[in-house]
């Protein structure tokens, strides 16, 4: 069995640092399916709901960009290879959400967050020591993401303006995915986190909506 230290080659370093790149530099992510908002009615927004929802969807596009980080973070650090490849399965299907947001975002004559950097940062580095505890700890912490993820993007479905129905359809598909990436983490025997593990997502993820909504 390789070591850790032996996995994480110079390679894997550059790869990296191009992900974080491609993640967080606005206009170099592409989506594989199109944006279930193409198919939404555009109804017109006044000035205070475009500034609300854009806020909520740089939200939601943070949470992306901290998604991509944890599961690459993981990746990194998995013993077993078919956990290493579904991590970065579950990355390629987020970069849906991201380019999404990013184009719903553009449509709000808005942007993402300036902040994105560092919270990829330190998503990465928690998804890395995730990826540390073991697989089945690692599967645990994608599992209790998804689920707080789930949670706020249901709470965004009920504070957007009502007819804005292309950010509307967005979150609905991204709820749908998110599900079936906890449901798959789950019945591949991920590990409860420990309810203090549990509280400091949370307590992450509160201070990255309060500041993000604004920058």
């Amino acid at each position: 069995m390789l070591k850790r230290s032996q996995r994480f080659t110079i390679d894997q370093l550059l790869i990296q640092f191009d992900q974080a790149l491609r993640t967080c530099v606005p206009g170099t992510t592409e989506a594989n399916r199109e944006s279930p908002a193409v198919n939404a009615d555009e109804m017109e927004l006044n000035n205070l709901e475009k500034q609300h929802a854009a806020g909520l969807m740089r939200i939601n596009h943070t949470g992306e960009v901290c998604a991509q980080a944890l599961y690459q973070g993981q990746a990194t650090t998995a013993l077993l290879g078919e956990v290493r490849e579904s991590m970065e399965q579950a990355a390629e299907e987020e970069i849906d959400h991201l380019a999404w947001c990013e184009q719903r975002l553009a449509e709000l004559d808005s942007r993402p967050s300036v902040l994105n950097f560092m919270w990829y940062a330190m998503s990465f580095g928690l998804g890395a020591a995730a990826g540390l505890a073991g697989d089945k700890w690692s599967l645990g912490f994608v599992a209790e993401t998804e689920h707080q993820v789930c949670e706020h993007l249901e709470d965004h479905l009920s504070k957007l303006p009502k007819q804005d129905n292309k950010s509307r359809a967005i979150l609905e598909q991204m709820i749908v995915d998110e599900k079936h990436h906890e449901e798959t983490a789950r019945q591949a025997g991920g590990l409860e986190p420990p309810i203090a593990i549990r509280q400091a997502m949370n307590a992450m993820s509160q201070l990255m909506k309060k500041t993000t909504y604004h920058i």
